[in-house]
């Protein structure tokens, strides 16, 4: 019997939308991001985690190692930008995880140094700045030893191409609303 890995999909909100994470199942993992708020609104982010936790969907943090831990959420989400190494001082529970982001080898060595769990690899299939397409991922994921995630312009009619890939996790807001 041939044994298959669960998709592990990451869906970036920027709100509090009980809808669409109704729309999710257990292996989705909810981030939430919203550079837009000079400061964190935990009583908002404790909001997300009771209904994540009634969900039984896993909760992450944005660009806040110190709130997530403080939260008592199950991870947190370094996006491409943050270069700091402070968290590497903080202690974690058994469970936590640190997943960041990266789009060239010079970021994807800042996350391996930050320590994350899983480095989301963008932009696969969007065409922006950060464009990698199909050969470009595949290249900088035999880069690291990390585990990698494809994110960036992942839809329903290209879910197929990660096979390709060898790519089962993958990430976005688009394909889950």
């Amino acid at each position: 019997m041939m044994h298959t890995k669960k998709i592990k999909k990451y869906y970036f909100i920027n709100k509090f939308d009980t809808n669409n994470i109704d729309k999710q199942d257990k292996q989705t993992v909810i981030i939430y991001r919203n550079y837009n708020l000079k400061k964190q609104d935990e009583s908002l982010i404790l909001n997300i985690r009771k209904y994540c936790k009634k969900k039984s969907i896993k909760f992450y943090l944005s660009n806040n190692i110190k709130i997530a831990i403080k939260l008592n959420l199950d991870g947190a989400y370094i996006p491409s930008f943050n270069n700091n190494l402070n968290h590497l001082a903080f202690t974690f529970k058994k469970n936590f995880s640190i997943i960041g982001s990266a789009h060239n080898i010079k970021e994807i060595r800042v996350k391996e140094a930050q320590k994350v769990n899983k480095i989301f690899l963008s932009s696969l299939f969007k065409k922006n700045k950060n464009y990698l397409g199909i050969n470009k991922f595949k290249i900088l994921k035999n880069c690291s030893n990390k585990n990698v995630v494809a994110l960036g312009g992942i839809s329903k009619k290209n879910l197929k191409k990660l096979a390709l890939l060898n790519q089962v996790d993958f990430a976005g807001i688009s394909f889950f609303e």
